[in-house]
């Protein structure tokens, strides 16, 4: 397994948040995490990250555990976040945020993701890149903060309500791109609302409630769990 998370408790202050959430990833995989706001998806993610600390269980990826590690040596380690208010430099142009997720001093030959290729790939961007951060459009710079991920040449990369608060096709270009990510070889956990959409996109769900895993399975399990749909998801 790529990432094994096993029974983490993870707490804001003495708001106890994940009541012992385990999970895993096999390398390749899109996984999808669903559930209503406020269950612990995001908590999770930034549990993984070293953002919130985990006080109890243990974070594996690739063997190593994660849990009491700064966020940037997690970043070192090649997993990668994508936060849901995105985070981009407004000032700066996509060009210039672009080289901001570049890893400096990192050995040549394993970078996969380079500007070259970024711009070769998702071309929308390269048609932007003297356009400022703050004159992109919402998909856009949803795009512009998942490659700067990219251009760290993550592993794992854990995106966090990507299609939040986008047009329904300007939604679909965003989890068009991940689908490309993910078939360059980068494993994604994914924090989604759009149950409709993610269901085409991801290979493995996981479904929380109350700072609990309630639901692990594949596409045609989900649809068929109609009890856990109707009582866990917005759909």
């Amino acid at each position: 397994m790529l990432l094994e998370i096993e029974q983490i408790h993870s707490y804001y202050s003495k708001s106890h948040i994940l009541h012992g959430v385990s999970m895993d990833l096999k390398e390749g995989d899109l996984t999808c995490l669903l559930g209503r706001n406020g269950v612990g998806k995001t908590t999770t993610l930034k549990s993984i990250m070293g953002i919130v600390r985990a006080r109890s269980g243990e974070i594996l990826f690739k063997d190593s555990n994660l849990v009491g590690k700064a966020p940037y040596e997690i970043a070192r380690m090649g997993v990668g976040y994508v936060p849901e208010d995105r985070r981009i430099f407004k000032s700066l142009t996509v060009h210039e945020n672009l080289l901001m997720g570049i890893k400096h001093g990192e050995n040549v030959s394993k970078q996969v993701w380079t500007l070259d290729k970024i711009y070769e790939t998702f071309p929308q961007l390269k048609g932007r890149r003297e356009n400022k951060g703050a004159h992109l459009s919402g998909g856009e710079q949803q795009m512009l903060t998942v490659t700067r991920t990219l251009l760290g040449n993550p592993e794992l990369i854990l995106v966090d309500e990507p299609t939040e608060g986008l047009a329904p096709l300007i939604a679909k270009s965003v989890l068009e791109m991940l689908s490309a990510v993910r078939k360059s070889g980068v494993t994604i956990l994914l924090v989604e609302q759009n149950f409709k959409a993610a269901v085409t996109l991801a290979n493995r769900f996981y479904i929380m409630s109350k700072g609990q895993v309630v639901f692990d399975g594949d596409g045609p399990a989900l649809r068929a769990a109609d009890d856990i749909r109707k009582n866990y998801l917005e759909v």
